[in-house]
């Protein structure tokens, strides 16, 4: 009867773009989630490329979702972790049971309006096609190997 937040999940500099992106969607964004947190939250929204600012005796090896370097913004992976969730999943949304499978982890969503969000992970070496089905629609997807999307489609057409 408690709620369950996952909060402060931080990226490390310098990172590494693709495997920290499938680490987080994978593990944070997909894994809390289906492990029953309510809410996730990614660590550091910005830094500069000398991963300034940050309080005294915080993180000094916290990469930001975005770093700013004068007039120049560069999204980092957390940017795009971040904006595959925030972007479709609305205040309001519910989790609603998927199928998941090892080799393209996902979790699903239906939003206040009767939206399916679906966000799905190839965590294979190869591209993979799937089906996806939510009683009344069906389609097929192609993911390339190692790439994360985000499915949207109205759930009564």
């Amino acid at each position: 009867e408690k709620a369950i937040y996952f909060t402060e999940q931080w990226f490390g500099a310098p990172g590494n773009f693709a495997e920290d992106l499938k680490w987080h969607i994978r593990e944070v964004m997909i894994g809390s989630v289906t492990n029953w947190s309510q809410a996730v939250i990614e660590w550091n929204l910005s830094s500069n490329p000398t991963l300034d600012p940050h309080t005294p005796g915080g993180c000094e090896a916290c990469l930001g979702c975005i770093t700013i370097d004068g007039d120049r913004v560069i999204r980092n992976a957390g940017f795009y972790v971040v904006a595959h969730v925030a972007k479709f999943v609305q205040p309001g949304a519910v989790r609603v049971q998927s199928n998941y499978l090892n080799e393209l982890p996902n979790v699903a969503f239906v939003t206040p309006d009767d939206q399916v969000v679906l966000l799905v992970l190839n965590d294979t070496p190869t591209d993979q096609r799937f089906n996806v089905s939510d009683g009344e629609n069906q389609f097929a997807v192609t993911l390339n190997a190692g790439a994360v999307a985000t499915l949207v489609w109205d759930q009564t057409n």
